[in-house]
């Protein structure tokens, strides 16, 4: 008995060695910093799935029927497959990439060379407002304005008239691409407004010392802004770019109120296709097909560009 006693013993403390030299794994402060965060997070993800999830399900399965709002069958993926073979739809696609292209280069650029002059020139915090104050116009407002310039009658023909150009008899509204881009620069006057305001809070969040040691290396002019300031706007341009991106893609107001899509749907872009497709032509399950491929382009191209300036930085 004295030696079982003995064996265990010696038996015992061998386990409490071999625990000693190899304690419990701890979790990391980053670890634990996480999961204190999950209960926080639990509230704005369920309204996340509840507001956007779920709606994009429902359509989603939607766009699988022939729902004309009376009745409803499983058809599977007949109304993508009728997109694709639609040249409307695909009149549509070529517009919502012209857009797209279109308020990256205008609104951005313009937007960040105002900002840049204005944050330069004495007086320019006041100059910089005649380029915001279009911002606080509604998109229907700015379609009424612009209606008024570029109908056959419209101040854009009188005014070429007068400098003694071939003003468009039909206006400029009528005829593709002219009627798009066109509707582009009129939501480039609106939108510009939005860029110029971030812009300048990026400007003035720069480091005058940033600018100053640029100034002694022996930067100026555009060298200085291209290799000095226009890195340290880098995070403003991302939020700047990213908007851009999905208004874009989501553009509707302006056109429906200038041309209706028209003529015919030569300038429709999707979100406007997914409009008439719903709500003139009652097809709901071809209009929810049109918004699910609205929404993975919106997403997907959201996705992208995030994700390559994340790997960048």
């Amino acid at each position: 008995m004295g030696r079982g006693f003995i064996a265990m013993a010696l038996l015992e403390k061998q386990r409490t060695e071999a625990g000693a030299g190899n304690p419990r794994p701890r979790l990391s402060l980053r670890t634990k910093d996480r999961l204190s965060a999950v209960p926080f997070l639990v509230g704005p993800v369920a309204l996340v799935g509840v507001m956007l999830l779920v709606p994009f399900v429902a359509t989603a399965y939607q766009s699988l029927t022939d729902d004309d709002g009376f009745t409803s069958s499983f058809i599977g993926f007949d109304n993508y497959v009728a997109l694709l073979e639609d040249p409307t739809f695909v009149r549509s696609l070529l517009n919502t990439l012209l857009w797209t292209v279109g308020t990256l280069i205008l609104p951005v650029g313009i937007g960040l060379l105002i900002a840049v002059l204005t944050n330069a020139v004495p007086g320019g915090r006041w100059l910089k407002y005649v380029f915001v104050l279009p911002y606080a116009l509604s998109g229907t407002a700015t379609a009424v304005i612009w209606g008024f310039i570029l109908r056959s009658d419209g101040a854009l023909n009188q005014a070429i008239e007068f400098f003694g150009g071939d003003a468009a008899a039909s206006g400029w509204l009528l005829t593709w691409p002219t009627n798009t881009i066109v509707m582009i620069v009129a939501s480039t006057w609106q939108a510009t407004g939005v860029t110029v305001i971030l812009f300048m809070i990026g400007l003035q969040a720069i480091p005058k010392e940033v600018v100053q040691a640029g100034e002694l290396d022996g930067a100026s002019g555009l060298r200085l802004f291209w290799h000095v300031i226009l890195p340290q706007l880098r995070p403003v341009t991302i939020v700047v770019i990213g908007m851009s991106i999905a208004n874009s893609l989501r553009v509707f107001d302006l056109i429906w109120l200038l041309t209706k899509g028209g003529p015919g749907a030569a300038s429709e872009t999707l979100a406007v296709t997914m409009y008439r497709q719903t709500f003139i032509l009652s097809d709901y399950g071809a209009g929810a097909a049109v918004a699910v491929v609205l929404s993975v382009i919106v997403v997907g191209a959201s996705w992208f560009y995030l994700r390559h300036q994340y790997k960048r930085g």
